[in-house]
């Protein structure tokens, strides 16, 4: 992986696809017909196997502070025994049990930067740009701000392995185990879903997630497995294996599932979302989903969505002349989302 993912990503040349997402390496099973059944049971166990029954969150609140408009929570909860997750909360003022709003979670990006996590949608380090948990709290979303494994406060604890050679560690030591970092990353999403529906100052029916880059990774990843999520917007990345392959994209490691790619391919994944709300973002010159690729996905994931009888819950937007940002446009059509199915 380079270290400074995010230049990569915005400098990388986009070439022309040439099938289905872009590649005459498409397995068979692959171009069939989708069957969401058969490929959600296959998708499961190339991730690594069922998912265990939750265990106590046990949540606890480390410190508050009142900012402009809203507060912020340092928290953090239990997601399998002997592994807490360090998140910040965002509650906007007046939003309390007897009046309750929408809860909304933020996966974070990635760029080469394992020591910003939380805290940088959050509002308080890294990209202003990406400071959309703010944004989103001052729309009056309840938001929380978890830290993906390796970064921020979930870096070695050891101390003895920094940055990426920490992550290639946990993604090598899940694969051995027979799992694979996917998997760690979706069971810790559904426990952050479980700790925004239990807040009291959420309306548990109408919960969402946002994400960027990794983040939007993330968020078609979890998507499938976690139906309490009405409403998902993903934003820059949807990285398809044939464009993968196509151009020896180096890439994060939750989209690397071991044997999936003779089942089907990321669309695919996100396709299981349906019928829920999805919306993804796309930019046209952006080297991390080759557009030729991204574009025939999105539109595979649309006719799965037509399949489901929900065609008008899945949007997509690409860019045009623009790389992997969150720009004025795609923000709002974020917000556009959210407004509409939260």
């Amino acid at each position: 992986m380079p270290t400074d993912r995010r230049t990569f990503l915005k400098t990388s040349a986009v070439v022309a696809g040439t099938s289905a997402f872009g590649t005459a390496a498409m397995s068979q099973a692959a171009q069939a017909p989708f069957d969401p059944v058969s490929f959600r049971a296959r998708l499961l166990e190339c991730l690594g196997g069922e998912w265990p029954d939750p265990c106590d969150p046990q949540p606890r609140l480390i410190r508050e502070e009142q900012m402009d408009g809203y507060r912020l929570q340092w928290v953090d909860y239990a997601v399998e025994p002997g592994d807490r997750v360090p998140a910040i909360l965002l509650i906007p003022d007046g939003v309390n049990a007897a009046h309750p709003a929408p809860g909304i979670a933020i996966w974070h990006q990635h760029a080469g930067q394992w020591h910003l996590g939380k805290s940088e949608p959050a509002g308080l380090a890294g990209d202003p740009m990406h400071h959309t948990g703010v944004a989103l709290v001052r729309l009056g979303y309840v938001v929380l701000c978890p830290d993906a494994l390796c970064f921020e406060e979930r870096q070695d604890p050891s101390g003895k392995l920094k940055g990426g050679n920490y992550e290639r560690f946990e993604f090598l030591r899940s694969v051995v185990d027979g799992r694979c970092m996917a998997w760690k990353n979706i069971l810790d999403m559904r426990r952050a879903v479980d700790f925004l529906a239990a807040r009291d100052e959420v309306d548990e029916q109408r919960l969402g997630c946002y994400g960027h880059s990794m983040g939007s990774t993330h968020t078609w990843l979890v998507g499938p497995w976690e139906p309490r999520l009405k409403c998902l917007v993903g934003n820059c990345c949807l990285p398809t294996y044939a464009a993968i392959h196509r151009t020896k994209l180096l890439h994060c490691f939750p989209n690397f599932i071991p044997g999936i790619h003779q089942h089907g391919d990321t669309p695919d994944i996100a396709a299981l979302i349906a019928p829920r709300a999805l919306h993804l973002n796309l930019g046209e010159t952006d080297g991390g989903s080759p557009i030729e690729e991204a574009r025939a996905g999105c539109e595979h994931i649309a006719q799965a969505y037509a399949a489901a009888g929900a065609a008008d819950r899945f949007t997509y937007f690409i860019e045009p002349d623009t790389g992997h940002v969150l720009s004025e446009s795609m923000w709002k059509k974020t917000q556009e989302t959210f407004a509409k199915h939260l």
